[in-house]
């Protein structure tokens, strides 16, 4: 008797067993696994809409979903790429030349690593880093005209202004509406006294884009000649973008010293100081 409870007892138990390992399968449907292509696929996604965050300024929203789409497909520069950008945006200068490391070992014939890797050369203030991969992007790519600019910026930054020019000249014959390759030759004209062909130039800019630093730059040169003109321009640059009223931002914008001290002495214009004032407030309540 004891025995055959015993039998029943791990019959039942078995018959058990499997009669819910049917009534799991017939509830759970089976996994299904991604095929690589469709990872391919979903990475590139993802990695689209980080770029667009960090495009509206979402940088660590940007930075997480740029991580993410890098778990993903660890095998696409291009995602590399906007995990370097990311990071860049984020000032994580150190794992943004990491990330772009990995962009070009997957494809070193990508002119686009090399200019990011020298902005990011150009935060840290690794000048010749950052002309060492413009030159390596031009070697890929020799009318590449962002890398023709850049290395243009760097000749500017080190007060180089006929060799800058020549760059910036070289660029907006690759493309002609490149307004602000247009806009840094009027930087660099100034600084060499040409003040004439930096209004020409500056106008010529406003007339492709309609942007705070040419308007501003051009009220600079006005400052002498058309005051009426030059506070008109200055108030329309101010309300674009308030941050050209500061010193530090203009010379991040690779602003020589003479356009900076005409530009100073115009913004200390009585008929100017609402505008500052204003522009100043608007700064601080977006730090």
């Amino acid at each position: 008797m004891n025995k055959f409870f015993k039998k029943l007892i791990c019959v039942s138990f078995i018959f058990f067993y499997f009669f819910k390992i049917e009534q799991v399968e017939s509830i759970v449907p089976y996994y299904y696994f991604p095929t690589k292509n469709n990872l391919e696929r979903e990475g590139l996604s993802i990695g689209k809409n980080a770029y667009q965050l960090l495009y509206f300024g979402q940088f660590e929203q940007g930075l997480n979903l740029a991580k993410l789409a890098v778990k993903i497909n660890n095998t696409d520069e291009k995602l590399w790429l906007i995990l370097s950008e990311a990071q860049l945006v984020n000032n994580l200068y150190k794992n943004a030349l990491i990330s772009l490391n990995k962009a070009q070992k997957i494809n070193p014939k990508n002119s686009e690593t090399y200019i990011l890797q020298s902005n990011i050369y150009l935060k840290i203030s690794k000048l010749q880093n950052a002309k060492t991969a413009l030159k390596t992007a031009l070697r890929i790519e020799s009318n590449n005209y962002k890398a023709i600019f850049q290395l243009g910026n760097i000749l500017l930054m080190e007060n180089n202004y006929a060799e800058a020019i020549k760059l910036f000249d070289k660029s907006v014959k690759i493309k002609p509406d490149f307004w602000q390759a247009i806009n840094n030759q009027g930087l660099a004209y100034f600084e060499k006294n040409n003040i004439n062909l930096s209004i020409k130039l500056f106008e010529k800019a406003i007339s492709i884009e309609d942007n705070a630093e040419p308007l501003l730059g051009l009220a600079s040169c006005l400052r002498m000649k058309d005051i009426k003109l030059a506070l008109q321009l200055a108030k329309k640059a101010l309300n674009k973008d308030p941050n050209y009223v500061n010193y530090d931002y203009r010379k991040e914008q690779l602003w020589g010293e003479k356009l900076q001290a005409s530009t100073e002495i115009l913004l200390q214009n009585d008929q100017l100081q609402t505008d500052v004032i204003l522009a100043k407030s608007k700064i601080n309540a977006s730090s």
